[in-house]
């Protein structure tokens, strides 16, 4: 169908309708990499650099989409990733939980999220709580505890990002917490944008900046950049932390941020039922490959002993397709969903959800494949050397990354 005002056609348009909705530095924080962005937008540039192998004739007249992931049916190889504190919207993480929903995928939580689990919880019937090492043992696992009262069924435990995003161009300014000075020093930012300041106001609240997810339900809740502070202050974990951690939950498991063969076996040794291939967005260690490059030998090393996702760089069906057919079972999506939040709320998420739906859906068509299942590495062109390949020359990745001297902002 063509775009109208309530639809997009494109996770680009997407982009593009949430660039001019949000306040600069809201933006600026969802197309932010680290450092000099080498890795975020070789996270988007390396699927260009694949190839399909299409079919013309006896195509299937029905596609399967349907899959599993960590003991959850999903009606599509598509799981919302965990992101931190959603301002881009009133609805939050509630708007993007029934969206998912809506469209029969999971939703994974972050533990950085704005909006209690139990909230989450009631809002969908698919959920996954992701946590980052925060705090001791005791904390952690109360933490988990909690998620599975309030309906998780998996654990995902994140361990790929290093402290301090020196970004080459300078960090928007986020407030601790939004009182009168922070919107004082924000409103030349939010007053040229009548719409979002619209639905904040319509909705009688404040964007909520607080972490609620780290303690017990009635605890202090911290702001968000406190509980970044308590992160940063946590001693990183040992693999026999996850391997204590994945005893303790005994259920789905999964460790994000795997990069190499060699911890994707160290994974599985700890118990992992489940590993993603992720550099948290090109929010790590900048220069690391794209996640799409790493995902080959990660998947032969690991074979069949564990369940292997992938994050990173994903905006068509067709990148659906690609990371599948070089051995991921599903993949997580970051930023698509937060432009869709921030273009339309929770029809907006399910925008973007569709999108990919369909594009994974047409790409089946013209591979000549009935179901997701029966995608194989022969369906991908692999170039030579793509696996330690660099960024290719004018990718369109740079247009997520505004220019230089569009988006300085001074930090107090």
């Amino acid at each position: 169908m063509a775009s109208t005002r309530d639809w997009f056609e494109t996770v680009a348009e997407a982009q593009r309708r949430a660039k001019r909705r949000l306040p600069k530095g809201v933006y600026l924080a969802l197309v932010a990499g680290a450092e000099a962005g080498v890795t975020m937008e070789d996270n988007v540039a390396a699927f260009g650099e694949l190839r399909f192998r299409p079919h013309v004739a006896d195509l299937p007249a029905t596609r399967s989409l349907g899959t599993t992931v960590m003991g959850l049916d999903v009606s599509m190889p598509v799981l919302i990733s965990p992101t931190g504190a959603q301002a881009v919207h009133p609805d939050g993480e509630l708007a993007v939980a029934r969206a998912a929903g809506d469209a029969g995928t999971a939703m994974c939580l972050s533990s950085f999220a704005s909006t209690p689990v139990e909230d989450i919880g009631r809002a969908t019937g698919k959920l996954l709580f992701q946590s980052y090492w925060v705090g001791g043992r005791d904390e952690i696992l109360a933490r988990a505890e909690r998620a599975r009262a309030a309906g998780a069924t998996g654990l995902i435990v994140t361990v790929d990002w290093v402290f301090g995003h020196r970004r080459d161009w300078g960090s928007p300014w986020i407030p601790d917490q939004l009182d009168l000075r922070a919107m004082w020093r924000y409103a030349p930012q939010v007053l040229p944008r009548p719409g979002y300041l619209w639905s904040w106001l319509r909705s009688g609240h404040r964007p909520e900046l607080g972490v609620p997810n780290l303690g017990a339900r009635d605890a202090h809740v911290p702001t968000f950049f406190g509980a970044y502070g308590q992160w940063m202050g946590s001693p990183p974990p040992t693999w026999k932390d996850l391997a204590w951690l994945r005893e303790q939950w005994n259920g789905p498991f999964m460790i994000k941020g795997i990069t190499r063969p060699d911890d994707a076996l160290r994974a599985i040794d700890a118990g992992a039922t489940a590993i993603s291939v992720s550099n948290h967005g090109g929010n790590n260690l900048d220069s690391t490959p794209a996640s799409i490059r790493n995902l080959p030998d990660v998947v032969d090393a690991a074979g069949d002993q564990v369940e292997v996702l992938m994050d990173g760089g994903i905006r068509r069906g067709g990148d659906v397709v690609k990371a599948m057919a070089l051995g991921a079972r599903a993949v997580m999506i970051g930023r698509p969903y937060l432009w869709g939040l921030a273009a339309g709320g929770r029809r907006g998420v399910t925008n973007v959800l569709e999108i990919l739906r369909k594009g994974v859906d047409e790409t089946l068509l013209g591979l000549g494949r009935s179901s997701v299942q029966d995608i194989e590495r022969g369906d991908v062109v692999v170039p030579d050397g793509f696996r330690d390949g660099v960024r290719s020359r004018g990718s369109s990745a740079a247009a997520e990354r505004p220019r230089i001297a569009d988006h300085h902002t001074p930090v107090p």
